[in-house]
């Protein structure tokens, strides 16, 4: 392989790759770099530059950033502040306190670009990139590739999550800053560094990322597992949903049930018969639903565990008031979602009696679960005249619902739920498909994406006496990249 600068120094100058310099000491966790490649091209090493891809997913804390840097917004991924917190379904903590004050300003809008909540989700998603980028160069390189003596099955699989990763990433980066910087290769200088360091339109990373999944889409493994002793890796399951969800976020809803039929005739995924199996850890990759997660695993060196086991009982994550209003009397779900009384929220933790103080639990990071991939096909439905039909989904949500265990073992009385009925009035079904979702996967980190796509944050925000803007459906770039880029990189507007 051709020698190139050192990935992560050029970051040190160039923040469109990295927010922030102090972090860079140590190396982040779990990086494999080309010089191990180069001197070592084994399967096991290129296996390693895959598996580091997924790791800024997880909510290990410090999970890629060492030593404690709140300062940075890294010490657990952030999207459950910019999700749940933003749209105001949650508080940051039980009891108001002066604590890491940065997520407070996220909550009640009053932030600047400053705001390390912003930082901690840059570094974490173009972290991923850069390892899904080394992962990418590596099983391109046929010399590398051959040297290692990779089987060409495995070589497939292998780019296939990588190209996901990578599109996954793009995804989320898209969502929150609109144009982003579009990194495809480590740099080969310091000139390649500048070049790079400029926001590409959105249009264009929205390309990339159907580019990427197109490729990732078309080496997948044909099965629900890309690989049956690794069953977290993102399978073709994963990636056909997520083509979907990036269809749907676009407005495309013919193109979104397609790729929502593509899914159902894979023939893996349905409902679960208890809605609390998804998070459930004795039942991790033994259901039907879950089609995305990051496997959290306890024992491991580094730490692959669930950290927020150990804020949950540092008094973090409260539920509003209005979150827990919406849902109907009796609903089985939000008790699993928010025990008031004990504090907890089960659904986080993988369990509705564990793991409360516990950094290193092994509860699952659900990404992409079959109920969401349904709501969605009612969306898409409604909103292409097909009223009957995206009733009948809704009201499948629903029975699953009341029909589920509940978790304090109490009866779910009759009339729980009821189904909704039949009605030709799209912004009703509208109605009904929203408050679904919200009670459906609160606590999941969708909610303030939900309000910006649907064009309802401002209403929604206002209504609670949040100080939201119309400029708010993009946060700010984080300032320190504005900064170090020269003037590069442009700050969207109204920051």
């Amino acid at each position: 392989m051709k020698s190139r600068i050192n990935y992560f120094a050029a970051i040190v100058i160039f923040a469109v790759f990295f927010s922030c310099t102090n972090e860079l000491d140590n190396n982040p966790i779990g990086l494999l770099t080309e010089d191990q490649i180069d001197t070592e091209p084994t399967v096991t090493t290129i296996e390693s530059s895959v598996f580091s891809a997924y790791q800024p997913l997880k909510n290990t804390l410090n999970g890629i950033i060492p030593d404690w840097r709140w300062d940075l917004g890294t010490v657990f991924r952030n999207d459950i502040v910019l999700q749940d917190i933003a749209a105001h379904d949650m508080n940051k903590k039980w009891n108001p306190d002066g604590d890491q004050a940065w997520i407070d300003r996220i909550s009640d809008f009053s932030f600047t670009a400053d705001n390390q909540a912003f930082n901690g989700i840059w570094v974490y998603d173009y972290e991923g990139i850069s390892r899904a980028n080394l992962a990418i160069q590596f099983l391109t390189n046929t010399e590398v590739v051959g040297s290692a003596g990779m089987e060409e099955v495995r070589r497939d699989q292998l780019l296939s999550e990588a190209y996901f990763l990578r599109a996954n990433y793009y995804f989320d980066l898209l969502n929150n800053f609109g144009d982003v910087p579009l990194i495809l290769a480590s740099p080969d200088s310091f000139q390649e560094a500048f070049a790079l360091s400029v926001r590409a339109p959105s249009e264009e990373v929205r390309a990339q990322i159907n580019a990427d999944l197109t490729a990732a889409k078309s080496i997948s493994p044909n099965t629900k597992y890309a690989d049956a002793s690794e069953p977290w890796r993102a399978s073709k399951g994963a990636i056909i949903a997520l083509q979907a969800k990036v269809a749907l976020f676009n407005e495309n809803w013919g193109e979104a049930l397609s790729f929502i039929d593509e899914l159902d005739a894979l023939g893996f995924y349905s409902l679960n018969a208890q809605y609390f199996d998804s998070f459930d850890v004795n039942k991790e990759f033994a259901d039907n639903e879950v089609i995305f997660a990051y496997d959290h695993r306890s024992e491991e060196n580094p730490r692959n565990g669930n950290g927020f086991g150990a804020v949950t009982s540092w008094g973090f994550f409260a539920p509003t008031t209005d979150f827990l209003e919406a849902f109907e009397a009796n609903d089985p779900r939000l008790l699993y979602t928010i025990d008031v009384p004990a504090q907890r929220s089960s659904k986080i933790l993988g369990s509705t009696t564990d793991y409360i103080g516990n950094d290193d639990s092994p509860g699952n990071r659900i990404y992409i679960r079959y109920a969401d991939v349904l709501l969605w096909k009612a969306e898409a439905l409604n909103e292409t005249g097909n009223s009957s039909a995206a009733i009948a989904l809704i009201n499948e949500i629903r029975a699953r619902a009341r029909t589920s265990a509940t978790a304090d073992g109490a009866t779910v009385p009759s009339g729980t739920l009821a189904e909704r009925p039949s009605s030709a009035d799209m912004a009703q079904i509208r109605e009904w498909l929203r408050a679904e979702r919200r009670v459906e996967l609160g606590f999941e980190a969708h909610r303030f994406n939900d309000l910006k796509r649907w064009g309802i944050a401002q209403e929604e925000l206002s209504a609670l006496d949040v100080n939201f803007k119309d400029y708010n459906v993009l946060y700010p770039i984080p300032q320190s990249d504005i900064d170090k880029s020269g003037g590069t990189i442009v700050q969207n507007p109204g920051y």
